[in-house]
C-alpha cells in the first residue's frame, strides 16, 4: 500500500467515523483543491455529512462555476449561506468597499461580517463540523491535528487532510477524475474573495497570494480565530 492510498483509507475512516458518531455533521467547502478532494470522497461513499460553502459577495466567477460542476457531477447541491446585507452595506458605507486593504483590523471586520458570522449560523445544530486544512499550508497551520475540540463553537472540529501534502491532493484529484477551481491552473493554489487573492509565483508558499499585503502570521480570515488567535485547543486523540 503506497503512501496516498493509506492516507485515502485513513481519511475515509475518519469521515465514516464522522457521519456514524458525530451526526448531525456539515463539511464547510470553500470550493478549493483540498474541499474537492473531501467533496469527492463523502459524496461517493453517500457519508451522512451535509456540505456547505461561504459566497461572500465577493467570490470569482470560477469558485462560483464550482457550484454547478458539483451538481453536475454529483448530483448535489451545495448549501450556501451568505452574509448578512445590512452588515455589508453599513461596513461599505463607513469604510469603503475595499477597506480591508487599509488594516489587519479592517481585513479581519470584513471577513467577519462576510464569513464567521455566516459560519456560525452554518453550523448552528451541529455536533462536528469538517474542514479541508493542511498542516503543511502555513506556518499558521503547523499544529494542525486531524481532530480537535472545538470550544469556541461546542462541538468537535475534524481536518481530515491534516496530514496530506500539495502533491497527494493533486494525485488524488488526477487520479479520481475530481473536478477543480479553474484558478488552480492559473496559479492560484489557494483562493479565497477575489480581491483578497493573487496568483503566486514560482517558490512561494502556497498561501502566498492571500493577504498578500498582511505579515504570513496574521493570515487567517477568522474562521479558525477566537479573539486573534487560532482555534487549536487541543487536539483529541482518534
Amino acid at each position: 500500500m503506497n503512501d496516498l492510498t493509506q492516507l485515502v483509507a485513513d481519511t475515509r475512516a475518519t469521515l465514516a467515523r464522522i457521519a456514524a458518531d458525530f451526526t448531525p455533521a456539515v463539511f464547510a467547502s470553500s470550493l478549493a483543491a483540498e474541499d474537492m478532494v473531501l467533496t469527492d470522497l463523502i459524496l461517493k461513499a453517500q457519508l451522512d455529512i451535509g456540505i456547505f460553502s461561504l459566497e461572500t459577495g465577493r467570490l470569482h466567477p470560477e469558485t462560483l462555476a464550482m457550484l454547478d460542476r458539483v451538481k453536475d457531477t454529483y448530483g448535489y447541491e451545495i448549501a450556501l449561506y451568505r452574509p448578512q446585507t445590512e452588515a455589508v452595506d453599513a461596513y461599505v458605507a463607513q469604510n469603503g468597499l475595499n477597506a480591508f486593504y487599509d488594516s489587519v483590523d479592517m481585513r479581519r471586520e470584513c471577513c467577519r461580517i462576510r464569513k464567521v458570522e455566516p459560519l456560525g449560523r452554518a453550523l448552528a445544530g451541529n455536533r462536528a463540523w469538517v474542514t479541508g486544512q493542511r498542516r503543511a499550508q502555513s506556518a499558521t497551520r503547523t499544529e494542525l491535528h486531524v481532530e480537535e475540540d472545538d470550544a469556541a463553537h461546542g462541538m468537535t472540529k475534524f481536518n481530515p487532510l491534516a496530514d496530506w501534502s500539495e502533491q497527494d491532493v493533486w494525485n488524488y484529484i488526477r487520479d479520481n477524475n475530481v473536478p477543480y477551481n479553474a484558478l488552480h491552473d492559473q496559479g492560484y493554489p489557494s483562493i479565497g474573495c477575489a480581491p483578497c487573492t493573487r496568483a503566486i509565483e514560482p517558490g512561494e508558499d502556497v498561501r502566498a497570494g492571500r493577504w498578500w499585503w498582511e505579515n504570513p502570521d496574521s493570515k487567517e480570515c477568522g474562521l479558525h480565530l477566537v479573539d486573534g488567535k487560532l482555534i487549536r485547543i487541543k487536539s483529541v486523540a482518534a
